[in-house]
């Protein structure tokens, strides 16, 4: 009965000697069986007994995830066996902080050495775009000898150059490398700083470098400006530390800087071996962290897990023995009892520990137990609200209630194919795809509602052949019962043809199973399915809401709560059925007694009343306006009977509303029995559960 109603559940006491905790805990903690309390509620989180030992947790688990994040960088595959191994003992946590503390100080050093070594390889990389694409600017001119010549040209007067003629002009200039995009805010400051006085060249770099501090790619360019006078250099300096430009220095003769190029292209060289060496290096510490990463997490989870739980107990005077409360499942009161005798074997202590049932009037946590296949379901229901303790659990009915409701909205045999394929799939190799502890949230909510998604495309398979609807086609696999009786210069000279389903001449009898695929051509084929479809979902929703009612009987029964049966129960299986079930049997009683061949005396062929005017009709007390037309009643009495049935229902509804606040609040104030109220003798005598 556990898998209908939620477990017996008891508050037990327990007691545990301060050297056997942990191990107790840790076996316990395995079973997963326990909710402890905590036992000191008025105590800061910082002030309890084993904080030092969770910040320790909270300072490896920190470690781990730089190690982690620095495996996931170099695309290294973390080694995942599915393994669970056990909590380490106290004494072992020394060895994992020096083994993580090792690990990371040595990430780090290799880390901030490879960083050096990169931004040094790119200092060297730009200073030979610069050498190799000054030598392009400069050779452009006419000459290595007269460049400063034809640079003074481009920024002074021909009238100043030949008042000047008598002592030569030196131009100064400063090369360096630039983000690509700062280029053009970059030119208009020097024209506008330097007045136009100072002559830009500027080239992109092809290949992007390397920033050493993000490990991003970066698109840079070179440039060079020529000026005069030391006030403009000081200027173009300050603007170029403003853009945060990298200025090199570049020697003015050419034979200079082809011997720098020459020991630049040496050190890079050089450089990339170190990098190389460096890069190997790191990657087999991350590779040997990544062997056991995996399992280090869940050690230094439960350790955690263990010390956290540790904090709710409470210290006796001696501060030898820790005591905890915890809600315990009845039935697995046996397994706590052996996982607390192997906990205190671990530990080598020779006190047992104590576990103890105390009566308590306190309101107990909901526990149910599920499986793989019924563990989906009950995730899907607790989403909505978790049942109250020892309340009927509604996840195994919601196993054939949630996919049949749903296949009844979807209902394609193409499309549920394709549903139970898939979850067919994840079904047979759940081991398999299970074991790769896939990070996506997106497919971990498929893989969790494997069996939903199985079941969900099974009934859309039966409702897709009870719909004969295939990807929106029809299947004829036993032939339409439907006949032609028309010549040819009928059918071709009219735009659309009746067939009587009265006539054996055009209708034989009803299709073995599912609808007729002639369905599929006519004309009034969505007016015909949304009625079937319609008339269909209510008879199921109303039936479904009915079961729901009785559930909650099964509730009232369970805990006693006769006044619940008669303020709740009761008013509302009432105004369900004498409503919505009426509504229900109306269908019916329209199927049953109207035919094709249904045909009066007198009138001729009935028309058959509409179910939605006459529930409508029921409601606001009114008749059929139609009567000449239409049958106004489906049978005798009718009308009488549907105005009692909505009196009814409606006098139900403040009875439901108002009913049990009201007999609470009496009893509350009179201080008596909730049931004695309004009561007398006799029918208290005729209350039987």
């Amino acid at each position: 009965m556990s898998l209908f109603r939620s477990e017996d559940m008891a508050l037990c006491q327990l007691f545990l000697q301060s050297e056997a905790a942990y191990s107790c805990v840790s076996e316990l903690g395995e079973l997963g069986l326990l909710q402890f309390r905590d036992l000191n509620p008025d105590v800061n989180a910082f002030q309890r007994k084993f904080v030092n030992e969770v910040r320790r947790c909270d300072e490896m688990e920190r470690k781990l995830r730089y190690l982690e994040k620095e495996i996931r960088k170099d695309g290294i595959p973390m080694l995942d066996t599915g393994e669970n191994p056990e909590a380490p003992q106290p004494r072992e946590m020394i060895d994992l902080e020096a083994t993580f503390e090792k690990l990371e100080n040595e990430l780090r050093e290799v880390n901030q050495n490879a960083e050096a070594l990169k931004r040094n390889y790119l200092e060297l990389t730009e200073l030979k775009h610069i050498l190799r694409k000054t030598q392009v600017f400069f050779d452009e001119q006419e000459g290595g000898s007269s460049a400063t010549e034809s640079m003074t040209r481009a920024l002074i007067p021909d009238d100043s150059i030949a008042r000047q003629a008598a002592g030569p002009v030196q131009l100064g200039f400063v090369a360096g490398v630039i983000l690509r995009e700062r280029i053009p805010p970059f030119e208009r400051m020097l024209w506008r700083a330097c007045r136009g006085n100072v002559f830009l060249r500027q080239a992109e770099i092809e290949t992007p470098l390397e920033d050493p501090a993000t490990s991003d790619q970066v698109h840079k360019s070179v440039f060079i400006i020529f000026f005069q006078g030391d006030q403009l250099k000081s200027r173009v300096k300050k603007i170029c530390e403003g853009f945060r430009a990298t200025l090199y220095p570049c020697p003015e003769a050419p034979s200079d800087r082809r011997e720098m190029a020459m020991g630049v292209m040496t050190r890079i060289e050089d450089l990339n071996t170190v990098l190389n060496q460096t890069q190997d290096h790191r990657h087999r510490v991350l590779a040997a962290a990544a062997k056991n990463i995996t399992n280090w997490f869940i050690k230094v989870r439960k350790i955690k897990a263990i010390y956290h739980t540790l904090n709710l107990f409470n210290l006796d005077v001696t501060q030898k023995c820790l005591i905890a409360e915890c809600w315990v499942p009845t039935e697995d009161l046996e397994q706590i009892q052996l996982a607390l005798r192997r906990g205190t074997e671990r530990s080598g202590s020779s006190v047992p520990p104590i576990l103890n049932r105390m009566d308590t009037l306190e309101n107990p946590p909901t526990y149910n137990k599920t499986n793989k296949f019924t563990s989906g379901f009950q995730h899907l229901v607790d989403a909505y609200g978790v049942a109250s303790y020892r309340e009927a659990n509604p996840a195994p009915y919601t196993i054939i209630t949630f996919p049949f409701l749903f296949a009844v909205m979807f209902g394609d045999l193409g499309h549920g194919i394709l549903m139970a394929s898939f979850a067919a799939y994840l079904v047979i190799k759940e081991r398999t795809l299970g074991a790769k502890k896939i990070q996506s949230d997106v497919w971990n909510i498929f893989f969790g509602g494997r069996y939903i998604i199985l079941l969900m495309g099974l009934f859309s398979m039966y409702t897709g052949m009870m719909y004969n609807d295939v990807f929106s086609k029809s299947l004829n696999i036993f032939g339409s019962n439907w006949r032609n009786n028309y010549d040819e210069s009928t059918l071709m000279n009219s735009k659309a043809l009746q067939l009587d389903p009265n006539s054996t001449a055009y209708f034989k009898y009803p299709y073995p199973f599912g609808l007729d695929p002639i369905w599929q051509v006519a004309e009034n084929k969505i007016i015909f399915l949304n009625s079937y479809k319609m008339k269909i979902s209510i008879i199921f929703g109303v039936f479904h809401m009915l079961f729901g009612v009785l559930l909650s009987l099964w509730n009232h029964v369970y805990f006693r709560d006769r006044l619940a049966i008669m303020c709740e129960f009761i008013p509302q299986i009432i105004f369900m059925c004498f409503l919505f079930l009426y509504m229900v049997l109306l269908m019916f009683i329209k199927w049953v007694n109207y035919s094709a061949d249904t045909i009066d005396v007198k009138a001729g062929p009935y028309c058959a009343p509409s179910i939605l005017i006459t529930f409508i009709n029921m409601v606001l007390f009114k008749s059929s306006k139609n009567p000449d037309v239409c049958d106004d009643w489906m049978y005798a009495g009718q009308g009488f009977l549907q105005k009692l049935l909505v009196v009814i229902a409606l006098l139900c509804v403040p009875v439901m509303l108002l009913a049990k606040p009201i007999m609470i609040m009496r009893a509350r104030k009179q201080h008596q029995p909730v049931l004695n109220i309004f009561l007398s003798p006799k029918l208290k005598s005729l209350i039987i559960i």
